[in-house]
């Protein structure tokens, strides 16, 4: 009997991060699971003999650049789904990445390939009708947002809702790591540390970076430390200032370490409001992007601490407010306001309860096995 063969598609590195968990929870339930897969490192880690695609290759963001570099999509398309057919998977598994994940769903539906979805595209925040499609495509969708199923139901389809899989990852770190060897290691003084989290795409730290920078200016009772992200080098961040602290691939131990950050929207900011640090979340893209997305986006917020508690937790600036005199403002009434910073601290606490606990990756692939 020849061993159940998966085939995964995560094309960004939250996408690695959680897919790779996957991988290792589906090994625990049957050891001789093989994988093909586009991803990353840490997916590679689990199973390196099935990496088709890397990430690197795969991560276009907003609209405008998603145009330029369409015939390069179009012709990932084309190649992933003859990799499918020579590969003959008995499951596809798509992680996120909804532009691309979606076209591959509904050519492997209409081949008679089982589709399992985990981590649902933000449907509910613009492209609603994308539901119908979802319905039609998908046999399976796991969700980590506690909203999503009663979003889904609304259009008359079940999904389950695993928890969030960061809760998991940040639980893991707080076990495993020795956050508090930061300074000694990276030769930090004993200030409290004001963390910049400006995002891992070289597009969205150049945009934001030198705002954030400019906010922070100055701030002299801080350490400045920016999270770099491990696939930039050192030249290309000392090229925003060459005095600021940098260290790379650890995130998680300078937030376990920050008093105050400053964060682009994204999955940072969830991460941040985990790790219990008061935060500012900055949004900043091309303007013909942007004006886009407004007429899109049916959300009140950008950032997903707000919107999973459904009000105003943590300040967003976006375009035009995000600028340095503003952030600057946030910031000094998070380092000043102690009756701000701990109603923000409170709303984390009940933020963490709303998420549920850990266990998101073996509820995936429990239910994926039971199903297949």
């Amino acid at each position: 009997m020849r061993p159940l063969k998966l085939y995964v598609i995560a094309g960004e590195a939250s996408g690695d991060l959680h897919s790779s968990n996957l991988m290792k929870a589906l090994l625990e339930e049957n050891a001789s699971i093989e994988f093909r897969y586009w991803g990353g490192d840490k997916m590679a880690a689990v199973q390196p003999n099935g990496l088709v695609k890397h990430i690197k290759e795969l991560a276009f963001m907003g609209f405008l650049e998603v145009l330029l570099n369409l015939r390069t999509i179009l012709k990932n398309i084309s190649f992933c789904k003859k990799d499918i057919e020579e590969f003959t998977p008995d499951a596809l598994v798509l992680v996120d990445y909804p532009g691309f994940n979606l076209r591959i769903a509904e050519w492997a539906k209409s081949k008679g390939i089982k589709v399992y979805y985990y981590i649902s595209p933000q449907v509910w925040a613009w492209k609603q009708s994308r539901v119908h499609k979802i319905k039609k495509v998908v046999d399976y969708m796991f969700v980590i947002l506690p909203f999503e199923k009663e979003f889904y139901a609304k259009f008359g389809m079940e999904v389950e809702y695993v928890g969030h899989p960061l809760i998991d990852e940040i639980t893991k770190f707080k076990k495993g790591n020795d956050a508090l060897s930061l300074r000694e290691r990276n030769s930090l003084d004993e200030r409290p540390i004001l963390a910049i989290l400006p995002g891992s795409r070289r597009q969205e730290i150049t945009k934001k970076l030198p705002i954030m920078l400019a906010a922070v200016e100055g701030i002299d009772s801080h350490q400045i430390v920016i999270a770099g992200a491990p696939n930039l080098d050192d030249s290309f961040y000392k090229s925003f200032s060459k005095e600021v602290q940098i260290i790379y691939g650890e995130t998680y131990a300078v937030l376990a370490n920050a008093h105050t950050a400053v964060v682009t929207s994204g999955t940072a900011t969830l991460e941040t409001a985990l790790f219990k640090v008061p935060e500012v979340v900055c949004y900043k893209g091309s303007e013909l992007s942007y004006r886009i997305a407004r007429r899109l986006i049916k959300v009140k917020y950008i950032s997903l601490v707000n919107l999973i508690m459904d009000k105003e937790i943590v300040k967003e600036l976006i375009q035009k407010e995000c600028n340095p005199e503003l952030i600057r403002q946030e910031v000094e009434r998070l380092i000043c306001d102690e009756i701000y910073r701990n109603s923000m601290l409170e709303a984390y606490n009940s933020l963490e309860i709303v998420l549920g606990g850990v266990g998101a990756s073996k509820k995936v692939a429990q239910s994926l096995l039971k199903t297949i």
